[in-house]
């Protein structure tokens, strides 16, 4: 705890130099965190990738943010490890790991929670826009009266909606929008969908010249 504490308060370019040396983090020299409480077991940052203030990573095995990846201010990221001993998640010993992976380019903005107790992976150039939205990977499975957890996925090139919630063992195929305040609850399949309402489903085909789905730079002005 004292050289998280010590690490916090330093500039950033010492900063990264001791993340590197007590923690063994691998942050690119481009890469950069504000004054936020990150600490997963394990964290990979690759060019330019940033992390916003006042955001707290932290009780996850594994981060990993690609190239230029955006993760905004005041996100609350956490998890379970599955190397602590849990008789919460024993039955899924083999099974868990508790980890966000975002792909090159894309974007968590601010004020969002993400529920890592199991994996969420976030393919590239996608968006998770606006506040508040909740990616759930665990919760209570009424039929064994037991904890369980189940992975989330965002293919590439989606874009998540303000307010949503993302439970586990769903999935946004690629080239696909989630509506604003929709209940993803479930894995879709069908590509280049806006999938919507409570709980989300397939509403109509997005158009495959939209400027979105083509751009070669994340950052949307």
């Amino acid at each position: 705890m004292l050289k998280k504490l010590i690490t916090f308060f330093l500039p950033w370019g010492l900063r990264r130099r001791l993340l590197h040396y007590w923690f063994g983090y691998d942050i690119h020299p481009t890469a950069h965190i504000g004054w936020a409480w990150v600490f997963p077991g394990k964290l990979v940052m690759k060019e330019r990738a940033k992390i916003g203030h006042f955001t707290i990573g932290i009780h996850l095995d594994y981060i990993e943010l690609g190239e230029r990846v955006s993760v905004g201010r005041s996100n609350w990221i956490t998890g379970f490890p599955s190397s602590e001993p849990s008789k919460h998640f024993a039955h899924q010993s083999d099974q868990r790991r508790s980890e966000l992976i975002v792909g090159d380019h894309s974007a968590i903005t601010k004020h969002h929670h993400l529920d890592c107790t199991n994996s969420i992976h976030i393919g590239r150039f996608s968006t998770i826009a606006g506040y508040r939205s909740q990616f759930l990977t665990h919760s209570i499975d009424i039929r064994h009266n037991r904890q369980d957890s189940i992975p989330i996925t965002i293919g590439d090139y989606c874009f998540v909606g303000t307010n949503v919630v993302v439970l586990g063992g769903a999935k946004l195929p690629s080239y696909s929008v989630l509506g604003a305040k929709s209940l993803l609850n479930k894995a879709q399949g069908e590509e280049w969908g806006l999938y919507a309402g409570v709980p989300a489903t397939l509403v109509k085909y997005m158009d495959k010249d939209y400027q979105y789905f083509t751009r070669q730079e994340g950052f949307v002005f």
